[in-house]
């Protein structure tokens, strides 16, 4: 164990939700100064809490790998907000790299996300896209596996980061939202199970008792 890190709590876990993705929207008339003529977008890549809470104090700075035809493709932002804004024109997919704070002595986690600049092809209507701007945003789960002492205390001085129970024009997940996923992922499962029965009916219907 290195020297002044605190000895590890075994057999405890602590988790903290994050989001992280990006939102972009089209160019208009008033371009930024630098952008190049042939860059149609203009995009912010980030990490955050699920409420936009300040999460510095496990999160020490965050590097952004971009396409190597950017000029200096790696950039590292120090200090929260944990977000990079670019302009570009194609999609492309960007490795984030997130460092903890010292007091954490944990390895930097590695994220991936593609950059979307475009609206899906299928919008669902639970998850409305605004039409001026598209939004791209997963929800992940942080899991420290035996933080040290003096992390566990950071920690808890700070127990929120959680999800709100219903859903909320500032918060893109909920506990809802995930039962209504989990509802509609049963459904669907229900939904395959009764296809696969009546098809093997009509086949035994048809075959007789050897199919």
């Amino acid at each position: 164990m290195p020297p002044g890190v605190s000895k590890r709590i075994k057999t405890l876990s602590v988790t903290r939700p994050i989001i992280y993705g990006n939102t972009a929207k089209k160019l208009g008339e008033k371009r930024p100064p630098n952008a190049p003529a042939e860059h149609t977008h203009l995009w912010t890549i980030f990490v955050r809490g699920p409420q936009n809470e300040d999460i510095s104090y496990i999160i020490k700075r965050v590097v952004f790998k971009l396409h190597d035809t950017y000029p200096n493709a790696t950039r590292t932002v120090e200090a929260p907000p944990f977000e990079l804004t670019e302009t570009g024109w194609g999609e492309f997919e960007i490795n984030i790299k997130i460092h903890f704070v010292d007091e954490a002595n944990e390895k930097l986690l590695n994220l991936y996300h593609h950059l979307r600049l475009h609206p899906y092809n299928n919008i669902n209507p639970d998850y409305p896209q605004k039409t001026d701007e598209i939004s791209s945003i997963y929800y992940d789960e942080i899991v420290f596996n035996e933080p040290n002492e003096d992390f566990f205390k950071i920690l808890m001085s700070t127990p929120g980061n959680l999800l709100p129970s219903n859903k909320t024009e500032s918060c893109v997940f909920s506990r809802q939202l995930e039962q209504e996923e989990l509802d509609r992922i049963d459904i669907g499962i229900k939904k395959v199970a009764d296809e696969y029965n009546n098809l093997k009916a009509e086949i035994t219907k048809q075959f007789g008792g050897n199919a």
